[in-house]
């Protein structure tokens, strides 16, 4: 005859021996599951930052014709003003321009007569003596803006300037 205690406890011990096996898929699933969401996430932010590259290269050309032809506008306006010409029409496509590299991530800027001249910002394409020493490596005229990226601060183009530079007089 066959015990009934017996035949619990055996019983007992194989479902108990089954939970224990469960809890191990269920533990195991649960660190598969981890590690595919860790997957996920880093496939998540690597596609993010190759969708940004992507961008800026796809933008590359266009924002280099459009800084181009912001600065032949802005040209065109300083060489009619003088002759009493209105270039506001043109001056308006140049701010188009700067609306629309803005919208493309890049900013516009500019420096003033008498700023300090700052390497890397700005790019000398003249050099204008002075007597004056306080005037020594200043700004003597923006000859175009520059241009630079919001996202990251780099200087796409600096900023053409006339800079002053001190020569004493000779006695």
């Amino acid at each position: 005859m066959v015990c009934p205690e017996s035949d619990e406890s055996a019983a007992l011990g194989e479902l108990a021996d089954r939970l224990g096996r469960l809890e191990e898929q269920l533990a195991e699933f649960h660190q598969r599951s981890a590690h595919r969401e860790s997957v996920i996430d880093r496939l998540h932010e690597e596609n993010q930052r190759l969708r940004s590259g992507i961008d800026r290269i796809i933008l590359e050309p266009v924002v280099t014709d459009l800084i181009r032809l912001h600065d032949q506008l802005s040209r065109e306006v300083h060489r009619l003003e003088p002759n009493g010409q209105d270039g506001l029409l043109l001056r308006s496509f140049a701010d188009d321009i700067a609306q629309i590299l803005d919208r493309c991530g890049i900013e516009l800027f500019s420096a003033s007569s008498g700023d300090p001249f700052e390497r890397g910002r700005h790019r000398p394409v003249t050099i204008v003596p002075c007597d004056d020493r306080s005037r020594h490596n200043t700004v003597a005229e923006v000859v175009a803006a520059g241009f630079g990226e919001r996202e990251t601060g780099r200087v796409r183009r600096p900023a053409q300037v006339r800079v002053f530079q001190y020569t004493p007089e000779s006695l």
